[in-house]
């Protein structure tokens, strides 16, 4: 690994072998990587994801970002009008400063553990905004799948039964769905 790279068409660089694979390869890939991350997920779902990271209570709650659950409470619009972004903004430190302190919160692993304790002690009622974030967290996964998959049951039959089937029969078997 130590010796001289060199390239397909034997020329001699002055770079190691162990320089070539650590950064030339290691960085193509990794821009291969993350440019199919991107084509993946959409810039919405990104920003969706990094702000509903802020609610992890892994570290002791390294990742809470009041502003990044803020712009939670924006992109849920329906679930909350304007008096409940106000009384949420409030809510958050309070109960930021009150489970940071509070043992049982210590070795949570995720979300869900915290909205499990959450609801065993009863504190969901102290802050019901910052719990209905988290279950809108909760939720988002399953129902983006279910969304998915159901589009998927239409691609297959639109696609594929399109050709062997009839207009009537197609559209009872999408009202099915």
């Amino acid at each position: 690994m130590s010796g001289y790279y060199v390239t397909p068409r034997k020329r001699r660089i002055n770079k190691t072998n162990q320089h070539h694979f650590e950064v030339v390869i290691f960085n193509t890939i990794l821009d291969m990587q993350i440019q199919e991350f991107g084509d993946r997920f959409s810039e919405v779902g990104t920003e969706l994801m990094e702000n509903m990271a802020a609610l992890s209570p892994c570290d002791s709650f390294s990742s809470f970002d009041k502003t990044k659950l803020l712009k939670l409470c924006e992109i849920y619009k329906n679930d909350f009008d304007n008096s409940e972004k106000a009384q949420l903004n409030v809510q958050l430190d309070i109960y930021y400063h009150s489970l940071l302190h509070d043992e049982r919160f210590f070795n949570l692993k995720g979300i869900v553990d915290l909205s499990r304790l959450l609801v065993e002690i009863g504190k969901h009622l102290f802050f019901p905004l910052v719990y209905r974030l988290l279950k809108l967290a909760l939720v988002l996964p399953v129902a983006t799948a279910t969304v998915e998959r159901c589009f998927s049951a239409m691609k297959f039959l639109k696609n594929d039964l399109c050709n062997r089937t009839g207009d009537d029969f197609m559209n009872g078997a999408l009202i099915c769905m």
